[in-house]
């Protein structure tokens, strides 16, 4: 069975279940219970409980974002990982792949396991953390990278690092990497503009940090109408022509043009 497409990853506070249900009513593919830099350090046993409670109780399939190791939290987060209404975990500050191998040794066989790069060393690191049992794909902590790094704004300033992640996830046979957040919110236009730089660099999705981001999102990572127009256009092509070089609009059709006209079909869907 294919796996479903996933663009847009809700991030929710771990403190505020009053909003879980509200998260997943927004349209998200994926919601995330936020333990990690959502909660302050004050209300973390808090924010476990109340998302222990709530998984309890829920036929959902949500991740969780629990507190790097190192931290007083995370033994204690990853105690959560047996619930059954758990997808998968993301790991933040993800550097080391033992580190993840060990947490990958909490997972069931059905739950996926999120790096999140976010650091200079986790960049260098990409490898190897791609490699890791139970990691599914990778996500670009894109805020915290420009912390860490000294890089001082998330546009072309960061285009390395996401083509980087891409080329690993690639050669690791994951899924299209997760770019980081939009921090604007109210602007609409902007995170689909966001979310669209995003996709031209070969990210399959998008963190979210408010619901109000998740169907401009979708809308960027969705191909557009003219993009399905020119697939079908190729592939009738392709299905109907004579043996040889074909033509669509003027460019010559090779095996690589076919392929990404069946690649936006598929996306359509």
């Amino acid at each position: 069975m294919p796996q479903p497409i996933f663009r847009s990853y809700l991030f929710v506070p771990g403190d505020r279940p009053e909003r879980f249900d509200k998260a997943l009513a927004a349209g998200a593919h994926a919601v995330i219970l936020d333990l990690e830099d959502a909660v302050l350090p004050e209300r973390k046993s808090q924010a476990r409980a109340a998302i222990a409670d709530w998984l309890a109780g829920t036929q959902a399939a949500v991740f969780a974002r629990i507190n790097p190791a190192g931290t007083p939290w995370h033994a204690e987060d990853c105690a959560l990982l047996a619930a059954p209404a758990l997808r998968g975990v993301m790991v933040p500050k993800a550097e080391d792949a033992a580190v993840l191998q060990g947490i990958a040794g909490h997972l069931r066989g059905d739950q996926e396991l999120i790096p999140l790069v976010e650091t200079v060393a986790g960049y260098f690191q990409a490898q190897a953390v791609a490699r890791v049992a139970r990691v599914s794909r990778l996500a670009f902590g894109s805020v915290d990278f420009m912390s860490d790094s000294g890089i001082e704004a998330d546009a072309e300033e960061l285009d390395a690092v996401r083509t980087h992640l891409v080329l690993v996830s690639r050669q690791a046979g994951l899924r299209a990497p997760i770019d980081g957040v939009s921090l604007v919110i109210d602007d609409a236009q902007q995170v689909e503009r966001d979310a669209r730089r995003a996709r031209r660099f070969g990210m399959g999705a998008k963190l979210c940090i408010h619901p109000r981001q998740v169907a401009p999102v979708h809308a960027a990572f969705a191909p557009r109408p003219e993009e399905v127009a020119w697939a079908r256009r190729v592939l009738e092509a392709l299905a109907s022509g004579p043996l040889g070089a074909i033509a669509v609009d003027g460019k010559l059709v090779d095996k690589p043009v076919a392929l990404r006209a069946e690649a936006i079909l598929a996306q359509a869907t």
